[in-house]
């Protein structure tokens, strides 16, 4: 029986406003669960979308349609750039979806029959775009301490989930599975700024919103964004439904992928539900940092006048899906938040891209056509000192893929597989082929020197593939590799010989910078 592997993102808000800070969640679950999909594990990889709340009535309100009739065009468009960007789901959840709500229901009636629900009124300062309400002492200035807009004063009959009640369970949890929420920061976070000073109870029902799903035994209530929202992840397996056999074979998941803006939500929230329900907790919660543009975040949000290129509907067809999630697993240290640039975009697809992967693999391949009529050379035993320096770093870099994938540490993870790239373009200069095919008796030493170049990109691709699955998988295919799990990533005797290489062409050309910069900023 395969090894189970659940990785989700948060659901996140439709909105006709897509930016790389909104693709980048799913560029990293996308690496994870292909990564693990090689490693032959059955894996389940869930996204979607939060329908429900007051800013999606009145976005419909103004666009002069039914909120389904709203949220039907936006979900085709998601899924359509969730295509565009070659995102590999198992499954996609609505909240609007008809399981999903009567799950929900069961869920927030369990929760009252236990006790951790009860009717309350509630008085505080809501956000609509964030949906939250806060505190006079959380506004900034204020404004939403979130996304820095208004503020609405607001009071109402309301019901409440008892968070007070699980503060000392969760710190326990922390203290008892220290790799539960990560990175390490973000414990702290939780502990200092929102446990330690006294969990309030969370309202969890409106009555002055009537898009969403109503509470079953109180229907002038409707149910609020956190126990709506939050569930998905098991309601997307069935949980609560007649057919809960994904639920039985897939929870708990092995990580939640989120933000560091949801953390108290994922963190604290969710896990004092599954508590409260008697369910197991997830594995893993991991909140990434954010993209930085220009200083700031950009979000649906919140705009921060950005003049950069950021749309992926523009990044991908034009330079290819692979190139922008590569420049976002390598440019933004996992955890912590990072610069996107349009120039570093473009001169790290030069340097790293172009030169360095594509580069390698177009003068390899150059080469065993010239030499070989473009066939593979039967392997040799590793003699020579650089040959086996060569195998030694790419056993190294393989070792390091692999610790940083069980950390789910994107950048360290494709840092090794370049690190691979670079001492293969080392070795070349090194050994100098060409120099070889001109010795008397070469061929038996040129044989080995590009079996050995060959090996290294047939390695070095296997493990890219997760990160760049369309140009990886052209290399491998020119190479004749089939299947989809990683094989013999361990020897330089991966590869048959005699096979001919099929035509690559070129996998990403050469960009002049300063061209693409202007024509760019014309579309941004």
């Amino acid at each position: 029986m395969k090894e189970k592997f659940y990785i989700t993102t948060p659901i996140y808000y439709p909105s006709n406003k897509f930016t790389l800070g909104n693709a980048y969640t799913n560029f990293i679950c996308d690496a994870i669960a292909r990564f693990n999909r090689k490693m032959g594990k059955d894996v389940f990889y869930l996204t979607g979308t939060d329908e429900h709340g007051q800013k999606i009535s009145q976005a419909a309100a103004v666009a002069g349609k039914s909120e389904k009739e709203y949220l039907d065009g936006m979900i085709a468009d998601a899924k359509e750039l969730w295509s565009l960007l070659n995102i590999s789901y198992d499954k996609f959840i609505r909240t609007t979806d008809d399981y999903h709500e009567k799950a929900v229901q069961k869920i927030f009636t369990q929760l009252y029959e236990k006790g951790y629900i009860y009717k309350g009124s509630y008085k505080g300062w809501y956000c609509t775009p964030c949906e939250s309400f806060w505190t006079e002492s959380q506004l900034v200035n204020g404004k939403c301490p979130d996304c820095g807009r208004d503020v609405m004063f607001q009071e109402e009959e309301a019901y409440f989930f008892k968070l007070s009640a699980f503060a000392d369970r969760l710190i326990k949890l922390y203290e008892d599975q220290p790799d539960f929420l990560q990175p390490k920061s973000r414990v702290n976070e939780m502990v200092n700024n929102f446990i330690k000073p006294g969990l309030s109870d969370l309202c969890v029902s409106r009555t002055s919103v009537k898009w969403g799903v109503p509470v079953e035994f109180d229907p002038k209530h409707t149910i609020y964004v956190w126990i709506d929202a939050l569930p998905n992840y098991i309601t997307a397996l069935g949980y609560g439904s007649e057919d809960d056999s994904l639920f039985k074979r897939y929870w708990p998941a092995d990580v939640h992928m989120i933000g560091k803006e949801i953390v108290r939500f994922h963190a604290i929230v969710w896990p004092a539900i599954l508590m409260a329900l008697e369910l197991p907790l997830p594995k893993h919660i991991f909140g990434h940092g954010w993209i930085m543009f220009g200083g700031d975040k950009l979000s649906k949000s919140k705009d921060a006048g950005v003049k950069e290129c950021v749309d992926p509907r523009i990044l991908a067809p034009r330079y290819s899906s692979d190139a922008v999630r590569y420049f976002l697993y390598r440019e933004i240290p996992f955890g912590s938040d990072g610069n996107y640039s349009t120039e570093a975009f473009l001169t790290r697809f030069n340097a790293d891209l172009s030169n360095n992967y594509g580069n390698l693999v177009s003068r390899t391949f150059s080469m065993v056509k010239k030499y070989f009529d473009g066939v593979i050379p039967e392997s040799n035993s590793l003699t020579d000192p650089d040959d086996l320096n060569l195998k030694e770093i790419v056993d190294s870099q393989v070792k390091a893929t692999f610790e940083a994938m069980e950390k789910f540490d994107v950048t360290k993870a494709t840092t090794a597989i370049f690190n691979i790239f670079t001492e293969a373009n080392t070795y070349i200069q090194k050994v100098q082929p060409w120099a070889v095919a001109k010795q008397e008796g070469g061929q038996t030493r040129l044989k080995t020197i590009l079996r050995n170049l060959l090996e290294t990109i047939r390695i070095g691709s296997e493990l890219f593939e997760p990160f760049a699955p369309i140009a990886s998988r052209k290399v491998l295919d020119a190479l004749n590799i089939e299947g989809n799990e990683f094989a013999n990533l361990d020897n330089f005797n991966g590869l048959k010989a005699g096979q001919p290489l099929k035509d690559l062409g070129i996998l990403f050309p050469r960009l002049d910078v300063q061209k693409e910069l202007e024509e760019l900023s014309t579309l941004a």
